[in-house]
């Protein structure tokens, strides 16, 4: 509504606010937020005005609007600067687009602008829409806490009537606020003065850890206790996954083209493992839109058979496939959701079906729980990404289902080395070769990091990763490429480096460091106290 009626005002005590009792000594504070969020259109509009109260609040002025490639498109973006005496400087320049991150076929995108006209004073807002990719539109939650104060802030959602809703706010709500109530069809909030956030190195998921609102859509199951509420969930997707998975004779055919019969079954699931890795995987195409992939027209996958035939598949459906030759070469094989940690604390007691956000196979052999995930590109045998260790995971069955938790990383096959073969120059410098060897998820996280860069990027990033353990102003060149295919559990390649200065004279003594490679390293954990875990 506030697109159609303007900004809007601003008070007196706005413009004449130099400091704000509640968040002494900051640098700026929100004056108001407000998130409307539609999941009958599908969209969302933020309306957010921040006063700058230091020189150092003046950076806030620097705004970036971040969001997901493939499920927002920021529009309409509106903003301007209201100086103390009331006069106004509405923003011109148009806002551009940066690339924040990649990861796993996901672009993470920000849309940045520099509001005009900055003093110690100023109060800056904007306005935009967020339209939502119909796929996301039922993942909906309002985040309260922010990176500063805020001093009031009001939140609606119009649900969809299609499904049962509830809600739920795991870390509490401000001191003094009403929880959420719907509203002739809305469910609204408003909250007041809610601290900042304060961020710390090393923290678990933000988001986690934040005051929010979780909504959670039910179109099937309405159980209200935890117990039966997975009960219900796992009867239904073992059934679902059992269907999927069975094509037994189609699964024994493709087997005879990947393994031996008097191969042992280790060798059989080494064998089967890089075969279905070998699969087009479309979670890793990080090139098209959802869009595009729905112009594509790609075809349905209705069985485990028809990700073989077209020799392509997702993270999951490949899993699945991974599952079903397993099983036809004689193991246990079980398809596994797990919550990463890397995103959520998960607790079963919360019901949120959409926190069990990824998926492992857990393969039982000779006594022992394997896992699995050769859905990830370039995952090694044997291993699962950080993110998908020691963390809560649910195996449907016929009877309900069981919770496991997957096993934590061991630190002995993950590693870099480094090795250095280099000479002291008469003028003092450092020069020679340098090879180093990523072992295990270094050699993954590696690889998985390159996946959407061309050569002269790789080369960077491997210069880079090298530079940054060396003395400030070190040379670095790569001679050697490394093996960016695969899932190897090694990922080796060779450099040259000069290191000037390496010797300093001291009279008649020359003094020098004792180790090559400690620039990049610092200590972690080392405030005496935390807000946070």
């Amino acid at each position: 509504a506030y697109a159609a009626e303007g900004w809007l005002p601003v008070s007196q005590d706005e413009l004449k606010m130099t400091s704000e009792p509640r968040a002494p000594g900051a640098p700026a504070i929100y004056l108001y937020r407000q998130v409307d969020r539609d999941d009958v259109s599908g969209h969302q509009t933020v309306y957010e005005r921040i006063k700058i109260l230091s020189e150092e609040g003046r950076k806030y002025a620097n705004v970036e609007i971040y969001f997901l490639k493939d499920r927002d498109n920021i529009r309409d973006i509106q903003a301007r600067t209201v100086q103390t005496d009331g006069s106004v400087v509405n923003l011109v320049a148009k806002p551009y687009e940066t690339t924040i991150a990649k990861a796993k076929g996901v672009k993470y995108l920000a849309k940045t602008f520099a509001m005009p006209d900055i003093h110690v004073g100023s109060i800056i807002e904007y306005r935009y829409t967020d339209a939502i990719n119909p796929h996301w539109v039922y993942d909906s939650y309002w985040v309260l806490s922010a990176d500063l104060f805020t001093k009031y802030a009001k939140f609606s959602l119009r649900p969809s009537p299609s499904f049962a809703l509830r809600w739920s706010w795991p870390n509490g709500l401000p001191q003094g606020s009403q929880p959420p109530k719907e509203d002739h069809g809305m469910v609204r909030l408003e909250v007041q003065n809610i601290a900042a956030f304060q961020f710390e190195d090393h923290l678990p998921p933000e988001r986690e850890l934040k005051m929010r609102v979780d909504f959670v859509y039910e179109s099937w199951n309405k159980e209200s206790e935890p117990a039966k509420y997975w009960e219900k969930y796992g009867k239904l997707q073992f059934e679902a996954n059992e269907k999927f998975l069975d094509k037994r004779k189609a699964m024994e055919q493709a087997l005879g083209t990947i393994v031996q019969t008097s191969d042992d079954p280790q060798i059989k699931l080494q064998r089967i493992y890089t075969r279905v890795q070998q699969l087009r995987n479309y979670s890793f195409e990080s090139g098209k839109s959802w869009q595009e992939q729905e112009r594509e027209k790609r075809r349905d996958i209705d069985h485990v058979d028809d990700i073989w035939k077209q020799q392509a598949g997702n993270g999951a459906t490949i899993n699945l496939l991974f599952v079903g030759l397993v099983r036809a070469a004689g193991m246990e094989a079980f398809f596994v959701k797990v919550s990463t940690r890397d995103s959520y604390f998960f607790t079963p007691k919360l019901m949120n079906l959409s926190q069990l956000n990824n998926n492992v196979v857990l393969v039982r052999l000779a006594g022992k729980d394997l896992y699995f995930d050769p859905g990830t590109a370039h995952l090694p045998f044997g291993l699962l990404p950080w993110h998908e260790t020691g963390v809560k995971g649910f195996i449907a069955a016929k009877e309900g289902g069981t919770w496991i938790e997957t096993p934590r990383p061991d630190c002995d096959t993950t590693r870099v080395e480094r090795k250095a073969d280099i000479r002291l120059t008469e003028d003092d410098v450092l020069e020679g070769k340098v090879s180093v060897i990523f072992t295990g998820l270094e050699a993954f996280e590696m690889r998985a990091a390159a996946e959407d860069k061309d050569d002269i990027a790789r080369k960077k990033m491997l210069e880079d990763s090298v530079r940054e353990a060396l003395p400030t102003g070190s040379e670095v060149t790569l001679t050697r490429q490394p093996e960016w295919s695969g899932s190897s559990p090694t990922f080796s390649a060779e450099f040259t480096i000069k290191v000037e200065g390496w010797v300093t004279s001291a009279g008649r003594r020359q003094v020098f460091p004792t180790g090559l490679f400690g620039a990049g390293e610092k200590h972690v954990f080392e405030p005496a106290n935390r807000v946070h875990p």
